[in-house]
């Protein structure tokens, strides 16, 4: 595996994708279409892997006026590399009558472009960009500290609960102050998409959307049918645990501060700093498969690892890849709290898929669709539990195992709640900031209604839903974790009775890549689709019967 700092991509202009994509239309014209299959996967793989890194090093830092300028290029160049590749598919489909996978897949693609929106999706990555600085531009004062949001995280889990609550107050001062601003980006936004959705001849933003996800054998139908199943079978189960811990922490009230402590005792954490994660890891692999040990290795050696938080870096974490290469990269912000270890072995966890599948023919297929993604990143951090102990100390494992099974319970009605937010935002775009927020407050008190914001005004009134950077810059991507965990969820519950089964058919999956559809991806692993009627309900239990059994 080559390092980092080898992965270098000459910078494509208009000019030279314009010769690259001639040259391979003259390759179709003299009947060398297998030639110009091949040099259309390549040219495809040099632009990923050229936007990749142009994205990634303005993530890592949104103050540096270079790596802004360079995105902003990027911005511009996407839609005439997106029409060439249209043109390409377009042609290399012509007489197809019964498509393949990879087909099917492009004949979605050519649905969703069209020249006359090449300035909307320029503007579009713009506008997310704008916010993605906005939110690295924290800069929040507390108990004598100045910390970005990542850096408030530790606050904000803190066994004091007086130093939450402030902690919350001074999280939430930082959007309300930029809450017009967040508004208005946002109806940009919205308007922008559902401009491009009319101009290709579609009554909304919504199916167009679910196009550029490309979701060939699901819809919103499944999607509401889904969120229904989480309203009716997690979320009272949800209440009642945090019922329990209002109880057993004697509080009078349960109050959003007090939502993500999850354990009485203090949430536990990794028992090191950085450097003790990144290096205790090995062993964590090492002990799972010599596969996983192998290729992470190579990471660390690779410095494909970006995880410690520091100023001017967005936020959140990620997996990209450089198909050029065929390595992947985690960016992520280790910030001494648990969240540490569970987005470290979720990311890790696209990072050993994208490897595993690097030999898939075809760069279409490297990933899969975003839902099945995500089952390789959380079904790792379900799979990493017997070795947890490493990172966290043996004296605290079952505890942060209790946590994160309480945890990811307690993630699904707030992702089905931003999912259904956008479905209706989108319905009617035409809402004022004002109606969005009461939207939003409708949706909360259905999914998560236990929300109490006490004295914090700014969630109080609808405002929760900006703090998620998905709702502005990947729109209708957020239900792919949910149902993602519903397939995880099984992989544990399989593990707990054959490790070594769950972690072959993991394994088995994830070196599959994107060669299917989400629903084929999980029959082919031994899993029941989410969509199935019953199957949320059935993992609920099983996560309920193993938490009262751990008392």
């Amino acid at each position: 595996m080559l390092s980092f700092a080898e992965i270098a991509v000459p910078t494509p202009t208009a000019e030279t994708l314009a010769a690259e994509y001639n040259a391979i239309a003259r390759l179709l014209d003299d009947g060398s279409e297998a030639e110009a299959r091949e040099a259309f996967d390549a040219a495809r793989r040099r632009y990923e892997s050229w936007s990749s890194l142009v994205s990634l090093r303005f993530e890592q830092d949104t103050t540096d006026a270079a790596a802004k300028q360079q995105r902003d290029y990027a911005d511009a160049l996407a839609p005439v590399a997106t029409e060439h590749e249209i043109g390409i598919k377009r042609r290399l489909l012509r007489g197809v009558d019964a498509p393949s996978y990879v087909q099917r897949l492009w004949q979605n693609d050519l649905t969703t472009f069209d020249p006359a929106i090449a300035g909307s999706l320029e503007e579009e990555s713009r506008l997310a960009a704008r916010y993605t600085a906005l939110m690295a531009s924290a800069a929040i004062e507390i108990d004598g500290a100045t910390v970005n949001l990542a850096g408030l995280s530790p606050y904000t889990t803190n066994p004091d609960r007086a130093l939450r609550h402030r902690a919350q107050q001074a999280r939430w001062a930082f959007f309300e102050a930029n809450g017009e601003a967040l508004d208005g980006l946002y109806d940009e936004l919205v308007q922008l998409r559902h401009g491009m959705a009319r101009t290709l001849g579609l009554p909304s933003y919504t199916p167009l959307a679910y196009r550029r996800l490309r979701r060939t054998d699901y819809g919103p139908e499944e999607v509401a049918r889904y969120r229904d199943e989480v309203a009716t079978h997690v979320t009272p189960l949800v209440g009642r645990l945090l019922e329990q811990r209002r109880v057993e922490n004697g509080w009078d009230q349960l109050r959003y501060w007090d939502e993500g402590l999850i354990d009485a005792a203090g949430n536990p954490g990794p028992a090191g700093d950085h450097d003790f994660l990144v290096g205790t890891a090995q062993g964590l692999f090492d002990a799972m498969d010599p596969r996983m040990g192998g290729f992470y290795r190579e990471m660390v050696e690779g410095g494909l690892l970006d995880l410690k938080n520091r100023p001017g870096k967005a936020g959140g974490g990620f997996c990209t890849s450089f198909p050029t290469h065929g390595v992947p990269f985690i960016f992520a912000n280790f910030n001494g709290t648990a969240d540490d270890i569970n987005v470290f072995t979720h990311e890790m966890g696209h990072a050993f898929q994208n490897w595993q599948s690097r030999h898939q023919p075809g760069i279409d297929l490297l990933w899969p669709t975003m839902e099945a993604a995500e089952i390789n990143s959380m079904g790792l951090e379900f799979l990493s539990y017997p070795q947890i102990g490493r990172l966290v100390g043996e004296a605290q494992a079952d505890r942060f195992r209790r946590m994160h099974l309480i945890g990811s319970l307690q993630f699904l009605p707030y992702g089905v709640c931003v999912d259904h937010f956008q479905h209706e935002v989108y319905a009617k775009p035409t809402m004022s900031p004002a109606e969005r927020h009461a939207t939003w407050q409708r949706l909360e008190r259905r999914y998560m209604p236990w929300s109490d914001y006490g004295d914090i005004a700014y969630p109080a009134k609808g405002g929760l839903w900006q703090a998620k950077q998905h709702i502005y810059g990947a729109p209708f991507y957020y239900i792919d974790y949910t149902l993602a965990l519903c397939c995880a969820m099984q992989f544990w519950m399989r593990s707990r009775t054959d490790y070594a089964g769950a972690l072959d058919a993991y394994i088995q999956l994830a070196g599959r890549g994107g060669s299917a559809p989400f629903g084929e991806l999980v029959a082919s692993a031994g899993l029941t689709s989410p969509f199935q009627p019953g199957v949320l309900a059935g993992v609920a239990r099983e996560v309920d019967a193993t938490l009262e059994g751990s008392k």
